[in-house]
Order: structure tokens, then C-alpha cells, then sequence
């Protein structure tokens, strides 16, 4: 199975989901999403798997730092996507591609899981 962990190399969350990985001696290719961009194919992927409300993370900083209309106007999936590619940091992190599974945030017991799937 391959493994793609996406994310932003100096975010924490990521860090501990890459920590996790090699801990369990776990190979995966990482795209970092600030040097290379979201790709729109996985992006839309994503958001037909999982919902695009599961993908923009509400509780951070960059959505925060969002002014109220900008954040009004993040409402369904053509929003929230066109938001996500310009502004990477506004997703969740990590998104991680199982194989035929997708997954968002760290969840070291849902990981365990996967890897044994």
C-alpha cells in the first residue's frame, strides 16, 4: 500500500503524524502543500470522499485570521475548494492517502488500524 502524507513541514500536528510514522517503521512520500501546492485532482478527491467541511479546519489560525465576510462566504464545496487552493494552510492536517483510504488529522488508534489494513 502506498502512503502520501499531505501537509506543511513546520506545522506540529504534522510533525507528530511524521514522528508516529517512522516510529512504526512506516515508508510514505510526503507533499508538502507550501512547496508544492494542493493538487486539484487529490483536492477534489478529498472533497468527494470526505466532505469539504471536514477538510477546512475552522480551529485555526488562517481561517481566523479570515475576516468574517471571507469566512460568510465558505458555504459548499466550490468555496471551500477554491479557498483550500489558495490558502493550503486553511487545511486540516495532515491528510494522509491509505492506499484506497483517506484520513485528516492525527489519530495515532485509527492509524494503527489502517496500517494493519
Amino acid at each position: 500500500m502506498k502512503i502520501v502524507m499531505y501537509g506543511i513541514t513546520n506545522c506540529d500536528t504534522v510533525k507528530k503524524a511524521r514522528a508516529w510514522l517512522g516510529e512504526h517503521g512506516i515508508a510514505y512520500e510526503f507533499h508538502d502543500f507550501k512547496k508544492q501546492g494542493v493538487p486539484a485532482q487529490q483536492l477534489d478527491g478529498w472533497i468527494a470522499q470526505l466532505g469539504w467541511e471536514r477538510l477546512v479546519n475552522r480551529q485555526g489560525t488562517t481561517w481566523r485570521k479570515l475576516a468574517p465576510a471571507a469566512q460568510a462566504e465558505v458555504n459548499d464545496a466550490d468555496s471551500a475548494r477554491k479557498l483550500m487552493q489558495d490558502q493550503p494552510s486553511v487545511i486540516k492536517r495532515p491528510v494522509v492517502e491509505w492506499g484506497e483510504n483517506t484520513t485528516v488529522g492525527f489519530d495515532p488508534a485509527a492509524w494503527a488500524l489502517l496500517r494493519g489494513a
